[in-house]
């Protein structure tokens, strides 16, 4: 395999790999949060599941094997509440955007669009939870916020 594919493999499984996370846990986000959000809890979890089969889908297509998703994960803070559930799901999305930037830069052509489109629904979901934006979505939170092949939701 060419380094250039193998890279993109790489950034692919990463990006895999978040999603994973970002499933389990918007599973997290979807038992705490209030009944007002839970509409757009499910709705994130459903774009994530698509994006999960699509990534494992591409890794197929590259001859890899899709990394498979861990038993549990860890979060990053306690979620006892809706306020909590709230802030895990602006953090899910920084996390999965910060691997879609990897992948940005790691693809072309299609791939690199469909990233692109990922990473900007991540930002886009990410504002929604959070009430504001950050300059560059999928960079700046990656100072503060550790997004990588290793899965923690």
């Amino acid at each position: 395999m060419s380094e250039a594919k193998d890279g993109e493999l790489k950034a692919l499984q990463a990006a895999l790999a978040a999603e994973h996370a970002a499933v389990y846990g918007y599973g997290v986000v979807g038992g705490r949060i209030d009944e007002g959000r839970r509409t757009e809890a499910r709705a994130a979890y459903d774009a994530h599941r698509a994006r999960r089969d699509a990534l494992a889908r591409a890794v197929r297509d590259l001859g890899g094997t899709p990394v498979a998703a861990a038993a549990g994960y860890a979060l990053p803070f306690a979620v006892p509440d809706s306020t909590a559930a709230v802030r895990l799901a602006a953090e899910l999305e920084d996390r999965v955007a910060g691997v879609y930037s990897d992948l940005v830069r790691a693809t072309d052509g299609e791939r690199r669009r469909t990233a692109a489109e990922a990473l900007r629904e991540a930002a886009v979901r990410a504002v929604r939870w959070r009430g504001e934006s950050v300059a560059f979505p999928g960079l700046a939170e990656r100072t503060t916020a550790t997004a990588s092949a290793t899965p923690t939701a």
